[in-house]
């Protein structure tokens, strides 16, 4: 029986969503759960395609119509809460899992019965899968914490969690658009530990059609909102709450840029 089972949200990106599947590379089982968002894609996903990538249990669910992806990712926990799993993982389509990283972050949580929420550091990738920079997350719980006020502390689709947090944090938040998962993590370390492993396990792609670089603004706006619903008088959240306002006028670009230049230097 499989410990864990992956969460995948789709929307029209069937062959980014096929290359995913295919980098998970384990020496554990893995189930997978894939939410199809109302894509009005091409190609169909059924189980019986997606077997062929994959050796795990493959459960697939479609929603009648697109209704963004916090939904489609709270749809999937709703349905894993029926289902016997002890872990959740999440992998977005065209990112890209490095050999064993569920048995390792697994491993880890085993051991380390404390920890609720594990991500990983990441690679940061262009379309064509340039090396743009390294994305490492501080690996402590109490930096963690500080640090969760300027940003997220947690490359979203390189977490792994224990599929208990849901029944006392809830499900994503659907009122922080294109920030459900830095509201959501929000909530769960003010609960619980967490932690990343300091070790590239993810390759994560630049995407100027992700919703992070199209819906830049409303994410940052809606970052803000977070900030300001857990804040208290300090030097994070206030110099959090500073950076993010900064950030409505600087384009991704530029900040890509700049986090190119510190990696170089690092």
């Amino acid at each position: 029986m499989s410990e864990i089972i992956v969460l995948i949200p789709h929307y029209n990106n069937t062959l980014k969503l096929i290359q995913s599947i295919k980098s998970i590379k384990e020496r554990i089982t893995v189930d997978l759960l894939i939410v199809d968002d109302g894509s009005q894609d091409d190609v169909l996903i059924e189980e019986n395609v997606i077997k062929a990538y994959h050796s795990g249990k493959v459960f697939i669910d479609k929603l009648d119509k697109n209704k963004g992806i916090e939904h489609a990712l709270n749809h999937g926990l709703e349905l894993i809460q029926k289902m016997d799993y002890k872990f959740i993982g999440r992998l977005d389509c065209g990112d890209l899992c490095h050999p064993n990283k569920f048995n390792k972050q697994l491993n880890f949580l085993n051991s380390n019965p404390n920890i609720y929420l594990l991500g990983t550091w990441a690679n940061a990738l262009d379309l064509n899968g340039n090396l743009l920079f390294i994305l490492k997350h501080p690996y402590l719980y109490q930096i963690i914490k500080k640090k969760m006020y300027l940003n997220s502390m947690f490359v979203h689709p390189s977490v792994v969690f224990r599929s208990s947090i849901v029944e006392s944090v809830g499900y994503y938040p659907t009122n922080y658009k294109a920030a459900e998962d830095y509201a959501f993590f929000f909530k769960i370390i003010k609960q619980f530990e967490a932690a990343n492993l300091p070790e590239v396990l993810l390759d994560y792609i630049i995407d100027d059609n992700s919703i992070s670089s199209t819906k830049r603004k409303l994410q940052v706006k809606n970052r803000i909102k977070v900030i300001l619903n857990n804040f208290h008088f300090g030097f994070y959240p206030i110099y959090g709450l500073l950076r993010n306002v900064l950030l409505l006028i600087v384009s991704r670009k530029v900040t890509t840029s700049i986090k190119k230049i510190f990696a170089s230097n690092a």
